[in-house]
C-alpha cells in the first residue's frame, strides 16, 4: 500500500474525535480535551487521542474551524485557518470530510479525503475520493490495538505537540519530559487554577464553560519569567462534545477551535459506508499488506 494511502488509512482511526468527546473534565492524550483539539497542539484534522466511548442519541452535523497563530522572535505572524466538515448519527457513527493539506496543518485545498468511523459494524473507512478507493479496518475502542498505534504515529507527525500538557510528554521543541509521577508533574499540578466560566449559547448550542491556567515558575525551565499557559473549554452536555476551546501559549502562540453551522437533524444514513463506485481495500493484520474486497 502506497504510503499516503498508509497515512490517510491510519488517521482515519483519530478522526472520530471529532465528535465522540467524553464528559466534562476528561482530558486527552496530550493533555488537550478529547472531543476538541491538543492543549497547544496544531493538529487541525485528526485530534489527538483516539475515539472514546460511543455518542448515541445526539446526531449532528458542523463544520470544524481551527485557527492557529504565532508571532515569531523577529515579528514574523504566522496565522493558518483550517476548516473540516463532520457528521454523526443516532448510533454514534462519525464521517468527518477533510483536505489532506488540512490533515497536515498546511493552508491547501488539495486532495479531499473523507473519514468514516462505525462503531456499529465494527469498523473503519478512510476514502479518497480523487480516486474513489476505500481502505478499511476494524473500529478499535478505546483506542487499542494496532490501528490506534498507527493512528497515534502519524497524528505525531501531523501536530506540533503541546508544551502545556502532561509534562511525562517530550515537546516539538525539544524539551524533555519528565514520568507521570516526576517532580514536574507534581509541580505542574500545583500551579493549576481552574474556573467556571458559566453557561451560554454557542452555535444554539447550550455549552458550559471552564477557564484553565497553568503557570510555570520562573527559573523551572530555564525562563527568566513566570510563564501563563490559558486553556478556555466550552462542552455541550446536548451534544456530549466541545464547541468551542481557546489555548493560548506564548511559547508556541494562540490556537482555536470551534463548531459552526451546527445544525442537530439526523445526518443521511449513506454518509456513513463507500459509494457503491468506490473499491473497498481491506487491511489485513500482522502487517501482511492490503488485499482487495467486495465493493460495498
Amino acid at each position: 500500500m502506497p504510503i499516503r494511502t498508509t497515512l490517510i488509512a491510519a488517521l482515519a482511526v483519530g478522526a472520530a474525535a471529532f465528535a465522540q468527546g467524553p464528559g466534562p473534565g476528561r482530558m486527552g492524550r496530550f493533555g488537550g480535551e478529547a472531543g476538541g483539539p491538543p492543549m497547544g497542539g496544531r493538529l487541525v484534522g485528526a485530534v489527538a487521542g483516539m475515539p472514546g466511548r460511543v455518542v448515541k442519541s445526539a446526531p449532528y452535523s458542523a463544520d470544524v474551524v481551527t485557527e492557529t497563530s504565532q508571532t515569531l522572535a523577529d515579528g514574523n505572524h504566522v496565522h493558518q485557518v483550517n476548516t473540516a466538515k463532520v457528521y454523526r448519527d443516532s448510533e454514534g457513527r462519525v464521517r468527518t470530510e477533510q483536505s489532506l493539506g488540512g490533515l497536515l496543518g498546511v493552508n491547501s485545498n488539495q486532495r479531499q479525503v473523507v473519514f468514516i468511523n462505525d462503531p456499529v459494524a465494527g469498523v473503519n473507512y478512510a476514502l479518497n475520493v480523487n480516486d474513489k478507493t476505500a481502505s478499511k479496518s476494524a473500529w478499535a475502542r478505546g483506542g487499542r490495538g494496532p490501528q490506534a498505534s498507527a493512528s497515534a504515529r502519524a497524528q505525531g507527525q501531523s501536530a506540533t505537540p503541546p508544551n502545556g500538557g502532561r509534562w511525562g510528554q517530550r515537546s516539538a521543541q525539544g524539551a524533555p519530559g519528565t514520568g507521570r509521577g516526576g517532580r514536574a508533574g507534581s509541580l505542574a499540578r500545583q500551579n493549576v487554577k481552574t474556573e467556571s466560566l458559566g453557561r451560554q449559547t454557542i452555535e444554539g448550542v447550550v455549552a458550559d464553560g471552564t477557564r484553565t491556567t497553568m503557570t510555570i515558575p520562573a527559573g523551572q525551565m530555564g525562563n527568566e519569567a513566570a510563564i501563563q499557559v490559558v486553556s478556555e473549554r466550552w462542552y455541550s452536555a446536548d451534544l456530549q462534545t466541545v464547541v468551542l476551546s481557546k489555548h493560548s501559549d506564548p511559547r508556541v502562540g494562540e490556537t482555536v477551535y470551534r463548531l459552526a453551522n451546527v445544525s442537530r437533524a439526523e445526518p443521511a444514513a449513506t454518509l456513513f459506508q463507500p459509494p457503491a463506485d468506490y473499491k473497498v481495500i481491506e487491511a489485513r493484520g500482522g502487517g501482511r499488506g492490503p488485499r482487495p474486497a467486495a465493493a460495498q
